[in-house]
């Protein structure tokens, strides 16, 4: 389905700009000028992504119209991510709209990648939290298999202290539930939890995102904004698809995690920041340790506690209670009357090997609920591509047929499969850079993932 972005600001320049940016990349952008047109708009359709203003009246600075508007937009049964916008870069604003919900923050003017790469990994988030019944305080522990046992233990040790904390798993795993679970049960739970899709910032931009800048310190630099780091001072800044980084860009975060301070582009002097890192990658560790791909002396920084988030094909135990939750998740959410599963359907989707992990098991359990018509549910109800039942699958590839496979229909469904396999599997499994390849965005490759069953 089409995502609908709700773009909330007074100035209808600005609102227009964005408009004709996005609708590039989403077909449904729609604009509204003031937060008393919310009502009657959340009573036709509830957005995916709202880009809120927060200051409408004239003269006014103080963001309380805004952090009403975010109030209301989170109050919603399935609240729409909120993208925090402003014109003042004003961080105790920007902090106090990520304490109430909002997943991110951009300051006016923008630069267009950010703002596409804002909207992009909002989305990837919205399309995750699928209802209410699967928020990530029931989903993020999820199972009581040794291996999840041995994670939750990990996290009960390490969250109360200060050491950096580096999640590795493959993609689907609940990376950022762990680190959500690591910061809820830790001394800063009450500040905020700020998560940084690093495969998405731009290259060019690495500096002012993290670390902020100054008016005039370049070219578009029309107003002083704070980055990541300051915004989430007092918190945890989580720090995902970490792997993705240049080695340029490795040795800038290196100086500012030694010297616990940032220096914004433009500034006289550097500003200290407390917070606590938590990081993830889906890079296998053999890459991980070349010091052609990641700085080591970086890596001894972020990794002084290891979780391994192990693959579901690696906790098969814990797949009955899983499929179970979602199934009636989503019966409930779509209205739909509760089936009981057949037994040969129960033992195959036990023994598949569940590539895209708890993610594709989510998509899989939506499009069954969806589509099943019998008493009971069948494997055909769950979509899934048969090549990947029972195979064995690593770290980075992708279990699933090849172009010109025997008994495969030229269908252009199959053809996207293939496609997608083949990115996936060039990539190493890193989302970020088999988007890039296929030329869609992260958000548009993770639907493409549910559809398919990868």
């Amino acid at each position: 389905m089409t995502a609908h972005i709700l773009i909330l600001d007074d100035d209808t320049d600005v609102a227009y700009a964005a408009q004709m940016l996005l609708r590039r990349r989403h077909g449904k952008v729609s604009a509204a000028h003031t937060p008393a047109a919310l009502p009657e708009l959340l009573a036709r359709d509830v957005p995916d992504v709202v880009l809120l203003d927060f200051n409408f009246a004239p003269g006014r600075i103080d963001g309380a119209e805004g952090l009403a508007a975010l109030d209301l937009l989170r109050a919603l049964p399935r609240p729409p991510a909120v993208i925090a916008m402003t014109a003042y870069a004003d961080v105790p604003l920007a902090v106090e709209a990520l304490k109430r919900g909002a997943c991110d923050f951009i300051t006016k003017p923008w630069d267009n990648a950010r703002l596409v790469a804002a909207v992009d990994s909002a989305l990837a988030r919205h399309a995750a939290a699928a209802s209410p019944a699967m928020s990530p305080a029931t989903e993020a522990l999820m199972g009581d298999s040794a291996a999840m046992r041995a994670v939750k233990t990990m996290i009960a040790s390490v969250a109360p202290t200060e050491a950096n904390v580096l999640v590795l798993g493959e993609n689907g795993v609940g990376k950022e539930l762990v680190a959500r679970a690591i910061h809820q049960a830790s001394r800063r739970a009450g500040q905020t939890f700020l998560a940084v899709d690093m495969g998405a910032l731009p290259e060019s931009t690495f500096e002012s995102e993290l670390f902020g800048h100054r008016k005039g310190s370049f070219t578009d630099a029309k107003a002083d904004r704070a980055g990541r780091f300051q915004a989430a001072r007092g918190g945890s800044l989580f720090l995902d698809e970490i792997g993705n980084m240049p080695l340029a860009a490795q040795a800038k975060l290196l100086t500012v995690l030694e010297r616990r301070e940032v220096t914004p582009i433009g500034a006289d002097r550097p500003e200290a920041v407390d917070v606590r890192i938590v990081s993830a990658t889906n890079l296998d560790e053999a890459r991980l340790f070349d010091p052609s791909v990641f700085r080591p002396d970086l890596l001894f920084r972020l990794n002084t506690i290891v979780i391994r988030v192990p693959p579901l094909r690696e906790r098969r135990e814990d797949i009955p209670a899983l499929l179970l939750h979602y199934l009636r998740a989503y019966e409930s959410q779509y209205q739909r009357p509760a089936r009981g599963m057949r037994a040969e359907a129960q033992a195959w989707l036990a023994q598949y090997a569940w590539p895209g992990n708890v993610r594709a098991l989510r998509h899989a359990c939506e499009r069954a609920v969806i589509l099943a018509l019998g008493a009971e549910y069948e494997v055909d109800d769950f979509g899934l591509a048969p090549q990947a039942h029972a195979a064995g699958y690593s770290t980075g590839g992708v279990a699933g047929p090849g172009p010109g496979n025997p008994g495969d229909e030229l269908t252009l469904s199959t053809l996207e499969r293939d496609a997608i396999a083949a990115a996936l599997a060039a990539a190493n499994g890193n989302i970020s850079q088999a988007s890039r390849m296929l030329g869609v965005s992260r958000a548009a490759l993770y639907r493409k993932l549910g559809k398919h069953g990868i």
